[in-house]
């Protein structure tokens, strides 16, 4: 259920960020869904990848490096889905960033209290 959450409130940060970024579109909600499927996906199995083979990059530039990879991303999302389109590497740069930030802010209300008391 958890999941399912996180994947809806990917969808309204990617609707949000596409509303307010030039250079970044989405053909409707369930594009939207698809979007944050897809990046969920391929944040799971290829970032992984990219980050072990780009590391020496990623060491030199002092972590800097991971921002190209999630731009990366973002743009083979592109790709993938056909109502999602991005015009160029720094708007997928900036929707990256972007979207991490909404996400994580997102995320924060989906925490539970875990400093109950048990009894």
């Amino acid at each position: 259920m958890k999941t399912f959450l996180k994947i809806l409130l990917t969808a309204l940060a990617v609707i949000v960020l596409a509303n307010i970024l030039p250079g970044i579109s989405v053909a409707g909600y369930v594009a939207a869904i698809i979007v944050a499927v897809v990046i969920s996906l391929l944040n799971m199995f290829v970032r992984p990848l990219l980050i072990f083979f780009t590391l020496p990059a990623t060491i030199v530039t002092f972590g800097l490096f991971i921002f190209v990879i999630n731009a990366c991303i973002i743009l083979l999302a592109d790709k993938l889905v056909d109502g999602f389109a991005v015009s160029g590497f720094f708007a997928a740069l900036l929707f990256s960033v972007l979207l991490s930030v909404f996400r994580s802010a997102l995320f924060s209300l989906l925490k539970e209290d875990t400093k109950t008391i048990q009894n």
